[in-house]
């Protein structure tokens, strides 16, 4: 399998981001993702949906994505463009539901301790590998197993169904 490599600016948050944060209860009328990407982070940086661009990166520090267990969280981050969060931790839902939709996440501390919002990064979730392209430092988190890094391919666990059967 060819590693799978992710590359953009940084957006950074600090502890605690909760799901209602992430995407506000008041836009859940909705399961589409076009429409609620239009509301992601708005409650907690307001320009985030005016500044992300396809391909950039969340970096949070701890429990990323707590809160309730709605999926509208990472479905709203990845239909911005976002290509994958890092952080120090994350709350186990948000976790489970982040791969089930496609999202890649990863836990760095030592990333997330280096990483300054608008860095630019690459990611090799084959390896493991953060690189901060800014600062010309490389960081290391757990390499995504080969049955993850196939669920993350097909785009979420249904599609990586639907290409199993």
């Amino acid at each position: 399998m060819s590693d799978i490599i992710l590359k953009g600016k940084v957006h950074k948050y600090g502890s605690n981001v909760n799901t209602d944060e992430i995407i506000p209860a008041r836009y859940l009328t909705t399961t589409d993702p076009v429409a609620l990407a239009k509301y992601c982070m708005e409650d907690i940086d307001k320009d985030f949906v005016k500044n992300v661009k396809p391909g950039d990166i969340i970096v949070a520090e701890n429990n990323f994505g707590c809160g309730s267990s709605r999926e509208h969280a990472p479905i709203a981050i990845k239909a911005t463009g976002v290509s994958a969060v890092i952080a120090n931790s994350f709350a186990r839902i948000f976790f489970r539901n982040s791969i089930n939709t496609g999202l890649p996440i990863l836990e760095s501390p030592e990333a997330v301790k280096a990483i300054k919002n608008g860095d630019t990064i690459e990611i090799n979730l084959t390896q493991g590998i953060i690189k901060n392209i800014t600062k010309n430092e490389v960081y290391q988190s757990q390499p995504f197993p080969e049955f993850m890094q196939k669920i993350i391919k097909a785009g979420g666990l249904l599609g990586y169904i639907r290409k199993s059967s």
